[in-house]
C-alpha cells in the first residue's frame, strides 16, 4: 500500500515525528485554560522538547541501514553481526571509538577498540546501527554532539578515549600497563 521508500522515511522519522506529536499535545493542553491544564501542558511540552532533540541526534547519528550486518545492543554488549565477521565487545572494556573507512570497501565503520582483543568494525549504515548512539552515550566523559555529528560531517579518526585508561601503542591490542 505505501512505496518502500516512503516506508522507510516514516520508520526513520517515527521518533522525531512522535516527539513532535506530545510537543502538540502539550502545547493544547497548556492552553486549555488553568493553571493546572498549564503545568501539565508545559512539563509535557518540555519533555516532548527534550526527546525531540535526542531524536535528532539519534536521526543524524543512524545511517541509511543500507550496509551488511545486523548490530546489536543488549545488556552492556555491542554485537555486531555481518556476513565476513562481527563480533562482540562489553561497553566496560572499550577504550576508543573511531570512525574509519570499513574494511573491503563497505563505506565507513566504527572501529570500537576494546582493552583487549581485536578491535570491532560497525559499518555506519547496518542496520540497527542506531543503537550505538545510546550505547556510547554511557561512555565516561564522552561528547555526544561530536559523535552524532560525526558521520554526517564526514570525520574520520579518533573521536573518544577512555579518561582513564591507558593509550594503545600504535599496532597492539592490548592496553599497556
Amino acid at each position: 500500500m505505501i512505496r518502500p521508500e516512503a516506508a522507510r522515511a516514516l520508520r526513520r522519522w517515527r521518533e522525531p515525528g512522535a516527539a513532535a506529536a506530545l510537543l502538540g499535545l502539550g502545547l493544547w493542553l497548556g492552553l486549555r485554560g488553568g493553571w493546572v491544564m498549564a503545568g501539565v501542558g508545559g512539563a509535557l511540552a518540555l519533555a516532548a522538547l527534550s526527546w525531540g532533540f535526542v531524536a535528532l541526534r539519534r536521526l543524524r547519528f543512524a545511517g541509511a541501514g543500507d550496509a551488511p550486518g545486523i548490530v546489536e545492543v543488549v545488556e552492556g554488549q555491542v554485537a555486531y553481526f555481518g556476513p565476513d565477521g562481527g563480533g562482540f565487545v562489553a561497553l566496560r572494556d572499550i577504550v576508543e571509538i573511531a570512525l574509519v573507512a570499513g574494511p573491503a570497501g563497505a563505506g565507513r565503520a566504527w572501529r570500537i577498540r576494546p582493552a583487549e582483543g581485536p578491535a570491532l568494525y560497525v559499518p555506519v549504515a547496518a542496520e540497527g546501527a542506531a543503537r550505538l548512539y545510546d550505547a556510547f552515550a554511557q561512555l565516561p566523559g564522552i561528547d555526544m554532539g561530536r559523535i552524532a555529528a560525526a558521520p554526517e560531517a564526514g570525520v574520520t579518526g579518533r573521536l573518544w578515549r577512555h579518561p582513564a585508561r591507558p593509550a594503545l601503542a600504535p599496532g597492539t591490542t592490548r592496553a599497556l600497563d
